[in-house]
């Protein structure tokens, strides 16, 4: 496999924008219809709308077109076996409504995912809020950055100062006894912790643009909700760990469930000294 360089990437990504753009007013177009709501249960007891759906055929359409020998991975689709996955040097792995749950609820925090990945690492990600038309984009070896309609800013994690509270961005969905610990391991080491709840992969864009911290995760979540999120985060100067401190990285195991993570946002932290000592 010939791995693409910057400058293919970030073609690609302009594109990728475009396409969740599109995908993004048929989402808007239905959370905002009269309509009422019609909520499925997957085989796996999660819900799915006709949102998620539309956002797929349309995504999974656009992909195709863009590069039609590439394989796609997405949530809304029978997932082949890992014998066949595990060929694949280069795919993407799409989220076409992530935050359903968020969507049902009305909370607007839901957001569309598309990553592409290369021998297991994402090297280019986009995630998309539909309500406000905002792409966060990463592209590695590149940047990253937040575009709409008033243009493009980068982005870049923050430094955490020495006083401040470390801000610890999560969802109000998860909770449980090894978040409660890793919360009570920061209050003890920083003396203050607040915490910022925030749904989707709106947290790591948070953290690359220096709104947050760390973001813990001990819930399930599946490899479409993180990679496009992580190459945004990766290529602010953001990390993306295992609770082992390993870097993140796809398609190496039957399961499509990730691991507990650590999303880390400020750079001048020891958070293997913080969180394993």
């Amino acid at each position: 496999m010939v791995v693409l360089g910057v400058q293919e990437r970030l073609a690609l990504a302009d594109r990728v924008a475009a396409l969740c753009q599109q995908a993004g007013e048929a989402i808007t177009a239905i959370y905002l219809s009269s309509q009422p709501l019609v909520v499925e249960q997957k085989a796996d007891s999660s819900p799915v709308t006709v949102a998620d759906l539309e956002s797929h055929q349309i995504i999974v359409k656009g992909l195709s077109q863009l590069a039609p020998s590439c394989p796609i991975l997405s949530e809304e689709q029978s997932i082949p076996s890992f014998a066949e996955r595990s060929q694949w040097a280069r795919y993407w792995l799409v989220d076409p409504l992530d935050g359903t749950k968020e969507f049902i609820g009305r909370t607007g925090e839901f957001t569309i995912n598309i990553a592409l990945i290369e021998q297991g690492l994402p090297v280019l990600g986009v995630v998309y809020l539909p309500l406000v038309k905002i792409a966060y984009i990463g592209v590695a070896g590149e940047s990253a950055w937040r575009e709409d309609a008033m243009g493009r800013v980068e982005l870049r994690v923050n430094d955490r100062g020495q006083d401040e509270k470390v801000r610890v961005l999560t969802s109000s969905r998860h909770k449980g006894e090894y978040l409660q610990a890793c919360l009570d391991r920061l209050e003890q080491h920083f003396g203050g912790v607040e915490r910022i709840k925030v749904g989707s992969a709106l947290k790591f864009c948070h953290l690359a643009e220096g709104l947050g911290d760390i973001y813990p995760r001990f819930s399930p979540c599946s490899e479409w909700d993180t990679a496009a999120g992580q190459a945004v985060l990766e290529a602010a100067g953001g990390q993306l760990v295992d609770i082992d401190f390993r870097r993140f990285s796809y398609n190496y195991k039957e399961s499509l469930i990730n691991p507990h993570f650590y999303a880390f946002g400020a750079a001048n932290v020891d958070w293997r000294a913080v969180l394993d000592g």
